[in-house]
């Protein structure tokens, strides 16, 4: 599949649900409407459409959310489309969780196929990590990736930098992934559900590493956005997300289906395309494929994550937890 501006598309983010056990301020409000449950592709349907993708040339599926956990019968999901994984044209599988029930799971993720999964961690202080989730307990999420590790999966952490509140964790935060053998993604505050204010370019979390580590160049290079370096005294490779401060819209393989069926060729605009309704109208695919590619039309040079920083405004209303990250 490409787009009208040649590239080509391999990446899903697929996101299985808009619900979430917790609220991270940066995510969605504390009340929040989700998608109701008759506007919900079935696990079917979400495995139908995801067939049709993979047939066209989707060769790599995240699974997020919301908290995908918290999806009924996800594991359910999980398996149906493992089966496409390799001589099936999916090469890789994988899924960014909160961690909270990952202990759960850890085991039968890896024997499912799944080899990978992303962890938000933004804060190692218990009292920091309630006050950004609302909700969560550190102690859980420690024991998800503990049990993951254990389990055979590896392991990147997630972390969002947040002005003011995370940001002189940087450098623990390293250390304790790398002491641990996880890599670690830190991640510009994205303009989805607000939290202006706590925006920090990724050039200052760079410049705070290289203070305290030697940190070389990397050809690393994952199924997201993240440039990585290689970090001398840890081990580990580090990544950075900078879709605020150094837009990398030119080399985006990546579309988002959300848990209605609706498909996202951007993250940064409101285009998009209503799956479930071509789907349902026939058992055949062919109008299914022809939405698909009216969303590959659609899909824009780049991003309109524009920030206002003397008015702390920017260009997207949307949530997060909607299209995942």
């Amino acid at each position: 599949m490409f787009d009208r501006f040649g590239r080509q598309v391999t990446s899903l983010r697929l996101s299985v649900t808009d619900r979430c056990d917790l609220r991270c301020f940066y995510c969605m409000t504390e009340s929040v409407t989700f998608t109701s449950r008759r506007e919900l592709c079935s696990l079917e349907e979400l495995d139908r459409i995801c067939g049709v993708l993979i047939q066209l040339g989707v060769c790599k599926i995240r699974l997020t959310g919301g908290e995908p956990f918290v999806r009924n019968g996800f594991m359910k999901l999980v398996r149906l489309l493992s089966r496409h994984l390799g001589e099936g044209g999916l090469e890789e599988l994988t899924m960014t969780t909160n961690g909270i029930r990952l202990s759960q799971h850890a085991v039968e993720l890896l024997e499912i196929g799944v080899r990978r999964v992303n962890v938000s961690v933004d804060s190692l202080r218990p009292d920091l990590f309630l006050a950004i989730t609302r909700h969560g307990r550190l102690a859980r999420v420690l024991d998800g990736i503990t049990a993951a590790a254990r389990a055979g999966l590896r392991i990147r952490i997630n972390t969002v930098v947040l002005a003011g509140l995370n940001e002189d964790e940087l450098i623990e935060l390293v250390l304790w992934s790398g002491d641990h053998g996880y890599d670690i993604c830190f991640i510009e505050v994205m303009p989805l559900g607000s939290s202006g204010r706590y925006y920090m370019p990724i050039s200052r979390v760079q410049t705070k590493l290289a203070q305290r580590f030697t940190l070389t160049e990397s050809d690393y290079r994952s199924s997201g956005p993240a440039r990585y370096v290689n970090c001398v005294e840890t081990g580990q490779r580090i990544g950075f997300i900078a879709p605020m401060s150094s837009a990398f819209c030119e080399s985006c393989d990546r579309i988002r289906l959300t848990c209605a069926g609706i498909l996202f060729p951007c993250l940064g605009q409101e285009h998009s395309v209503d799956l479930r309704v071509p789907m349902l109208l026939s058992k055949e695919n062919t109008l299914l494929v022809t939405a698909i590619a009216e969303a590959l039309r659609q899909k824009s040079r780049g991003h309109s994550f524009a920030h206002n920083h003397v008015a702390n405004k920017y260009g997207l209303t949307r949530r997060m937890s909607v299209t995942g990250g």
